[in-house]
């Protein structure tokens, strides 16, 4: 049952209720706790051990059975993926990977055109990082979506198909499973193909991402790690990050914030809260400042509930992770969203685009009750690998940007003009760097 958060009525419950949720949000990425201090773990033996402690940690969490060997696919096996897929599954892959290639094209940033300031003609450049590492989420469920939202704008940025490695773990097998040799989503395998990519690791969690930043005997080192998962997987690309570059961005367990008003489709809304509630965890929250539009939607989920096959992820998200929030009126609403910041935000309203303008925090917005955040997830264009546990206040998702690096360009094309070489002089003495103010008089015309 969806639990009602009333806010409205500006109750001690209902402020100290809605602290718990925030505290819940952003304890996912806090640096202090036992899984921070796991990951430091993982990292150093990663980085003593290599392969063996990559193989103890998949053993541990992933599939007791592992073995060294089974570290990198071989390319039969990403051709044989290739050659099983089904023909109509392929064709909607492909169509996906055609939108977000086209919107990363769009965005995609130009070199600016030089201006002159005191006789410098200065520029800014756009280069492609060149290597990544893309963490593709596997284990319990496989996420090819994961795959194309990844790998398409680090194409489109520049990077060379065959300098991108992803590292994506077998099925996770629990404690009595009869041992088998479980393998990799040959649905992830098969749109590696589609996109050329051939470097493909059997691996995941931390120690997927420590191995990709430290380099191991199977796992070549890369330049820059992207991707979503679990806080393992976040807490790693945090705590590497300097050693080898990240996305910056804390992309963890699923959210959406939909606010609504009277004119929503409840039966629409419940579906997408329904749709990141089968996540695990998903984390789900209603804005609404009617109970009545509360209520509605909250008996729309209800209903839809039953026909859900994940029926156990969704009723823990909906009793643990989320909320209906009652708040007093829009402007309180956009409050609220914005201090969840949430992964996406749906806008369930009359008029999304006016409401946008007022919010200033969220990896995507979703403007009116007809579009739904699987058109996102798979399909639309922005990349879903998404800032979450509120951290949405100061990052961004994944795209073409994240895998390009911006260098600032400098020429005195005719010499540095007297009065550049003396204020340069000036300012470099005053700093106590007579060598700097040295390399600029030597350039006196």
């Amino acid at each position: 049952m969806l639990p009602i958060l009333d806010l409205k009525s500006n109750g001690a419950s209902g402020r100290d209720e809605f602290r718990r949720v925030l505290a819940k949000l952003r304890g996912t990425s806090s640096f202090d706790s036992d899984a921070s201090r796991t990951v430091n773990d993982i990292i150093a033996a990663v980085r003593k051990d290599g392969d063996a402690a990559v193989v103890r940690y998949m053993r541990q969490w992933t599939d007791a059975g592992f073995v060294a060997s089974r570290i990198v696919v071989a390319q039969k096996e990403i051709d044989a993926a290739a050659a099983s897929i089904d023909p109509k599954l392929k064709r909607a892959l492909a169509a996906g990977i055609r939108n977000v290639r086209r919107y990363q094209k769009h965005i995609l940033p130009r070199n600016t055109k030089p201006i002159t300031i005191d006789g410098a003609e200065l520029g800014l450049r756009f280069t492609p990082v060149d290597s990544v590492g893309l963490a593709v989420p596997g284990g319990k469920a496989a996420y090819p979506s994961s795959l194309i939202m990844l790998a398409v704008p680090a194409l489109v940025a520049g990077v060379p198909a065959q300098r991108i490695s992803v590292v994506t773990p077998p099925p996770t097998r629990q404690p009595g499973d009869a041992a088998s040799h479980a393998d990799v989503s040959p649905l992830v395998l098969a749109t590696c193909a589609m996109l050329g990519i051939s470097r493909v690791y059997r691996i995941g969690g931390a120690q997927a991402i420590a191995a990709l930043a430290l380099g191991t005997e199977s796992v070549e080192k890369v330049d820059l790690i992207a991707g979503p998962g679990n806080v393992f997987v976040q807490l790693a690309k945090a705590q590497l990050n300097g050693i080898v570059g990240t996305d910056n961005g804390f992309y963890g367990p699923s959210e959406i914030v939909t606010i609504a008003d009277s004119t929503a489709d409840p039966a629409r809304v419940a579906s997408d809260l329904l749709a990141q509630a089968e996540h695990d965890p998903g984390k789900c929250f209603v804005v609404a400042w009617s109970r009545r539009v509360l209520d509605r939607i909250v008996a729309q989920v209800q209903a839809q509930r039953a026909a859900c096959q994940r029926g156990d992820a969704i009723d823990n998200a909906l009793a643990n992770e989320s909320a209906a929030i009652l708040v007093r009126d829009e402007k309180h609403a956009v409050e609220v969203a914005d201090t969840l910041a949430a992964e996406h935000v749906n806008l369930a309203v009359r008029d999304p685009r006016k409401l946008l303008a007022k919010l200033r925090h969220g990896g995507e917005f979703f403007l009116g009750d007809a579009t739904p955040v699987a058109a996102g997830d798979y399909y639309a264009g922005p990349s879903h690998c998404l800032p979450t546990g509120t951290t949405g206040r100061f990052a961004s998702g994944v795209s073409v940007y994240t895998f390009l690096k911006r260098s600032g360009t400098v020429w005195y094309r005719r010499g540095m003009p007297g009065h550049v070489v003396e204020a340069v002089s000036r300012l470099a003495r005053a700093e106590g760097l007579d060598a700097h103010a040295a390399s600029a008089e030597a350039r006196r015309k």
